[in-house]
């Protein structure tokens, strides 16, 4: 997967960057650099191409997704993590996702498929990945979401059912909510910070 790493201090978790539909692997670069200035970080890029727009895995329409590309670009990722651990000699056991829209939508899949995927993770505008799903003990792994309440795309009951499923698996979830809608707004960026500091620093 086309990506970037940059070494940070290797005793904060490194952060993993996924970008929303349309992005790159540079994109989220800036927000990490407010969130999280000395970690380390490995920000990919999708490898799906939806009519000239990067994204991690396709959709039928909008908020429908493809769930069997979602299943196996979840597995793909995953897989790439654990490589670029070897590569880059970072600790596999402490990756932290953060992750706008789409890359929330498939870093939330990594938590409800994959156990011990992630150490954490900061989800901006996530959708619920998947239905039906037994998630595995996210008892160790903190979540941060982000939300706006007239947010177009993601209705407010859609992010309360994952804050719902991610709880119901022992996670322990801040909700943060502007009134903005599905743009990325500077509050929840100052917040998502002092949650990152509060759990990893």
């Amino acid at each position: 997967m086309k990506h970037i790493y940059k070494q940070g201090n290797k005793k904060l978790p490194t952060l993993l960057l996924l970008h929303g539909t349309g992005g790159d692997e540079r994109d989220l670069l800036p927000l990490a650099a407010m969130i999280a200035p000395e970690a380390s970080l490995l920000s990919v890029k999708g490898n799906v191409d939806e009519n000239g727009m990067a994204r991690f895995f396709a959709r039928l329409r909008e908020g429908v997704f493809d769930e069997e590309d979602l299943l196996f670009r979840t597995g793909e990722l995953n897989a790439f993590i654990d490589k670029s651990a070897t590569d880059y000699e970072f600790d596999r056991d402490n990756v932290v996702a953060l992750g706008y829209s789409n890359g929330a939508n498939i870093a939330a899949s990594l938590m409800y498929h994959i156990g011990k995927s992630l150490k954490g993770g900061i989800l901006f505008h996530a959708m619920v990945p998947r239905r039906g799903v037994d998630l595995p003990d996210l008892g160790d792994v903190p979540v941060f979401i982000g939300a706006g309440k007239r947010d177009p795309l993601i209705p407010m009951d859609e992010t309360e059912e994952l804050v719902k499923n991610l709880m119901s698996a022992h996670s322990s979830v801040t909700e943060f909510w502007t009134d903005g809608g599905h743009e990325l707004r500077r509050e929840e960026v100052e917040e998502a910070k002092r949650w990152f500091e509060g759990n990893f620093q």
